[in-house]
């Protein structure tokens, strides 16, 4: 009997510390993925990425360790999905929360020039951005207006005549320091 308790509930103590650790955790993780920029997200956005990584990892622990009681693993699948809808809550209806959490978009060629500092900073290489105009069927740069790196890291590639204003106007690259670093 004592071994079916210890299974199913082996105390508030654990289940505190799933919650604390928990919590801590998924905030962590997102201030490291946004920190990382969008090309380590390998086309899915920043928060999705962390449900899906979160989930299988608690998934995976109860699976394998013995002394993760089922209470606690679904107190973690519950913080896990309660932590994604707030934070998604927060992000629809508070502007500073959407600045502070989203990613921006990166503008990476413009006007026949490869924009170095901005392709710097997203660890871009000007063949990646050959090689997506190729991919697009472009044969020439000269038919492009623009490439931009959205915020799920793929490569959007804009003809002459589709140039995206608000992000010409707003993002010529990654934000620097007083000294012109970023």
């Amino acid at each position: 009997m004592e071994f079916e308790s210890a299974v199913l509930f082996s105390g508030w103590l654990p289940i505190v510390r799933v919650f604390v650790v928990g919590t801590s955790g998924y905030v962590f993780l997102l201030l490291v993925l946004k920190a990382v920029g969008p090309r380590s997200l390998a086309k899915t956005n920043l928060f999705d990425f962390i449900i899906l990584v979160s989930i299988g990892s608690v998934y995976g622990r109860i699976l394998t360790a013995s002394d993760v009681a089922l209470v606690e693993a679904l107190v973690a699948y519950a913080l896990v999905v309660s932590m994604h809808y707030v934070v998604s809550w927060l992000r629809c209806r508070f502007d500073r929360v959407a600045t502070l959490l989203d990613v921006a978009p990166i503008l990476l060629f413009y006007q026949g020039r490869y924009l170095e500092p901005a392709m710097r900073h997203a660890r871009v290489r000007q063949s990646d951005l050959d090689a997506a105009a190729r991919e697009k069927g472009f044969g020439s740069l000269t038919d492009i207006a623009a490439i931009v790196l959205e915020a799920d890291g793929e490569l959007s590639i804009l003809r002459l005549g589709e140039e995206p204003l608000q992000l010409v106007a707003e993002n010529r690259g990654p934000r620097t320091n007083r000294r012109g670093r970023t």
